[in-house]
């Protein structure tokens, strides 16, 4: 089974308790440094003040992608929203995203 790319949106839940989630960050940064490692994310960023994070993340589908980051130390704290990316910064259908405005009409 081939690896996809996904855009985690991992939004932190309103009734979570922020001085136990903030507990969690060393533990949290060790383990995506190893999925890192094992080739299961990439790129991580933080908008605290937004309460989301965004991950991105390499699997077989959704389900594997999900299963990655609720293996995190605070991924029961998150909702999480996945979506698969097109490769190479491709529009649906093949055609390359962000191309000429004239063409698309």
């Amino acid at each position: 089974m081939s690896t996809q790319t996904f855009m985690v949106v991992a939004t932190i839940r309103e009734d979570t308790d922020l001085a136990a989630l903030t507990s969690l960050i060393p533990d949290e940064m060790a383990s995506v440094e190893r999925l890192r490692e094992q080739g299961k994310l990439g790129s991580v960023h933080v908008a605290f003040a937004r309460r989301v994070i965004f991950i991105e993340a390499f699997g077989a589908d959704e389900a594997d992608v999900t299963a990655t980051v609720r293996s995190l130390p605070m991924g029961g704290f998150f909702d999480l929203d996945v979506y698969p990316t097109a490769p190479g910064g491709t529009a649906p259908g093949g055609n390359a995203a962000g191309g000429n405005a004239a063409e698309a009409r």
